[in-house]
């Protein structure tokens, strides 16, 4: 903002970011010192991007001032590839709208559900999946109460693993994994997308719900799964860590089911082998749905299962920046899907940079 030029704004709607350092300035105050910098240069309105906090004062600034629009950061990046690959941008900005009624949109990402990216590990999504954690009627000593909590969502996901096992003795830990996050569902009981609460509202992503909102009834019946055994994992920790030379491909080739991709300068190629659990003869085409700024290439696109033959098949993944930012997170996903029962949905995580400093860290 030090450098906002009037010629540059004048009578134009800026896209401005609140610092990710949030602890060094609040989130209000970043918002208004960006009004006031903007009105005093003539711009016309504003799109505010922020991480979303639980904290509806941030939207009294906005009020009676100038066009104010909030967003997250994962709109934002979508707002600058945009415009960056746009000869002429137009912004429109709407008044709110009020939907009246009894009817409440669930499921949704609880504001104060722990968010990602790892920064232990980058390379591995987190959260993984999502599950019923908020108002959980659970029991309590000689009586019942509410609770909420990672100690309510974990006995879902606990359960509904216990159960799958029960009925696929067979699968290994990692396929009972694959099965839950690749069947889980991004849509909410309106047919519309699962949403996060906070301030900015936004959409989930990758980073809110993982994989989606568990679907134990879809779990079951995956299809296609993504098996991982402990010598993969001794060999990605080791070669993260440090204690292994020579394999740092090998970070992005832990065999889950999600990609990130935490530094893409150029572009980046990323192989998945997947495990026919379904019926014996299937064929499955590949849905792509590329983050914001990246182009995906997928090899093959169609993989056939037959009756006598192998039941694993692997594909890559060749992901390729289309502009040069730094910084900021874009989200996509892959689905395979038989055309019929079973979609293989698995999600994507990609930070495009130009530099090796990273300077966003969610």
């Amino acid at each position: 903002m030090e450098t906002l030029a009037s010629s540059n704004v004048t009578g134009k709607i800026v896209l401005c970011y609140a610092p990710e350092e949030a602890f060094l300035i609040s989130p209000r105050v970043a918002l208004r010192n960006a009004i006031n910098r903007t009105l005093e240069a003539g711009a016309k309105g504003l799109i505010f991007a922020q991480y979303a906090i639980n904290n509806v004062n941030n939207v009294a600034a906005c009020n009676n001032i100038m066009p104010c629009v909030l967003v997250d950061f994962e709109i934002a990046h979508r707002i600058a590839s945009y415009w960056d690959i746009t000869r002429s941008p137009v912004v429109k900005v709407s008044p709110t709208m009020s939907a009246v009624g009894n009817e409440v949109l669930s499921p949704r990402v609880a504001s104060f559900s722990s968010r990602g990216p790892s920064l232990a590990f980058s390379t591995i999504l987190k959260p993984d999946i999502a599950a019923p954690g908020v108002n959980i009627l659970a029991a309590v000593r000689g009586t019942y109460v509410l609770l909420s909590g990672t100690s309510m969502a974990c006995p879902h996901v606990s359960a509904v693993t216990a159960l799958l096992k029960s009925v696929h003795p067979g699968w290994s830990p990692a396929m009972i994994k694959s099965a839950i996050i690749t069947t889980a569902s991004v849509i909410d009981s309106f047919g519309m997308l699962i949403q996060a609460e906070g301030v900015p509202r936004k959409l989930a992503d990758p980073f809110d719900f993982g994989g989606g909102h568990m679907d134990p009834n879809r779990a079951i019946d995956p299809g296609l799964v993504y098996d991982v055994d402990a010598k993969e994992y001794n060999k990605f920790f080791n070669c993260t860590l440090g204690l292994l030379d020579g394999c740092e491909s090998y970070q992005l080739n832990l065999n889950l089911p999600s990609i990130v991709v935490p530094t893409l300068k150029d572009n980046a190629t990323v192989s998945r082998t997947v495990t026919n659990v379904g019926p014996v003869e299937a064929t499955y085409r590949v849905v792509v749905e590329a983050p914001a700024g990246v182009a995906v290439l997928m090899e093959p696109s169609i993989i056939s299962f037959t009756r006598g033959g192998s039941t694993r098949a692997t594909f890559r993944v060749t992901l390729t920046a289309k502009q040069r930012v730094q910084g900021g997170y874009s989200f996509g996903s892959i689905t395979w899907s038989d055309g019929s029962a079973h979609s293989v949905r698995i999600p994507i995580a990609v930070r495009t940079v130009i530099q090796d400093f990273v300077s966003d860290t969610s």
